[in-house]
């Protein structure tokens, strides 16, 4: 009994220190009301299960605030797991049955359940994961389907159990059948914050350069508050030396402004070299998560000196480089993307790049 009670004591401690801990932001302008609002919803000392879900823009700061979140709250639960990029990820070979596997590989700690479709993850997930009270993120839901396979139904998950769904899609949550009290849109940053946010990343600082005040207020009014252009934008003001320069960028702003943040984003794309491009377009394509030194090693055979490349992409905010892997916003992921199918919209075998296996496929079936 005593051995019994000293391996429970144990397990109860090494699930706490595997607990993963995300890298949220690093200037985390504005996140703390938001946090606060996302914890009134929870309401993590309440019976029950809640579900709840934030919706709004790319690039306004969904996936930062659920990761900030997770980490605040994601101790008080037996098992917790969070799904990023569930969208991208769905869109893969036999993706929703990965997620699935997922699921009840990190909450149940098993991965040897055989999973050979979706329907029977279903039935796994609906029968196992009951027993225990769960934090479940799933970030970037693109389609109900998603949820359908992953969340279908309240009553699959114990009392207590948090789940956080973040989508630019509102309808989805509405079909999932969230009350108005159980969603939250997150809005852009409000003028201050967005100056402040823009600072950090034009000059290292929470306000402007006394010289730069003004330049800096025309940008931030131009850009509007979204967290992402702000720091994608920010970083590349920081390498311009004189007012004229900024001077020229401000206008070139004020000549594509847009609700399109592709557009937006795509004045700091413009900017860079020709191997700098061409690197950023595979880390888009292909390289997302993925061990950057088999990249490396394709980039150097081409050429391309990716070391210098990388360094600058980093500067500018376009990629980071995450435990040795490449991350991208999802924002920027898609600008990416939406460039080279740019390069031929209706045939793609003339793409330089290819990322979707179905389309793959057809290229292959008719060059037979």
């Amino acid at each position: 009994k005593e051995i019994k009670i000293i391996l429970l004591i144990v397990k109860d401690a090494l699930d706490k220190v595997n607990k993963v801990v995300w890298d949220v932001a690093k200037y985390p302008v504005g996140l703390d009301s938001r946090v606060n609002h996302m914890m009134k919803l929870l309401d993590v000392d309440t019976p029950g299960l809640r579900i709840v879900g934030i919706y709004g823009m790319g690039g306004v700061g969904k996936t930062t605030l659920a990761k900030a979140v997770y980490n605040r709250i994601s101790s008080r639960y037996k098992a917790s797991c969070f799904f990023s990029n569930i969208k991208e990820a769905s869109t893969k070979f036999d993706g929703l049955v990965a997620l699935q596997k997922q699921l009840i590989s990190e909450v149940l700690h098993d991965k040897y359940t055989s999973i050979d479709s979706v329907s029977q993850g279903i039935n796994v997930i609906k029968r196992r994961v009951h027993s225990k009270t769960v934090l479940i993120v799933l970030d970037d839901v693109s389609d109900v389907s998603q949820l359908q396979a992953l969340a279908g139904e309240r009553n699959w998950f114990s009392p207590r159990s948090r789940i956080i769904i973040t989508t630019r899609n509102k309808h989805i949550l509405n079909l999932q059948g969230l009350k108005e009290d159980e969603t939250y849109q997150l809005e852009e940053l409000n003028p201050k914050e967005s100056l402040q946010l823009f600072s950090y990343h034009a000059f290292g600082t929470a306000k402007p350069i006394e010289k730069y005040v003004d330049l800096s207020m025309k940008v931030v009014r131009v850009t509007g508050g979204l967290p992402l252009t702000l720091e994608v934008l920010g970083s590349l003001f920081f390498d311009k030396n004189g007012s004229k320069e900024w001077e020229d960028l401000l206008e070139r702003l004020k000549r594509d402004q847009s609700k399109d943040v592709h557009l937006r984003l795509k004045i700091s794309y413009d900017g860079l070299d020709v191997n700098e491009k061409q690197i950023f377009l595979d880390i888009a394509c292909f390289f997302i998560g993925k061990g950057k030194e088999r990249a490396i090693h394709m980039w150097k055979d081409s050429h391309f000196f990716p070391s210098i490349a990388i360094k600058v992409l980093l500067q500018k905010s376009l990629i980071k480089n995450k435990s040795g892997e490449f991350e991208m916003h999802d924002q920027l992921r898609d600008m990416g993307r939406q460039i080279v199918v740019q390069e031929s919209p209706l045939r793609p075998g003339l793409r330089s790049r290819l990322w979707d296996s179905a389309e793959s496929l057809e290229v292959l079936h008719n060059l037979e």
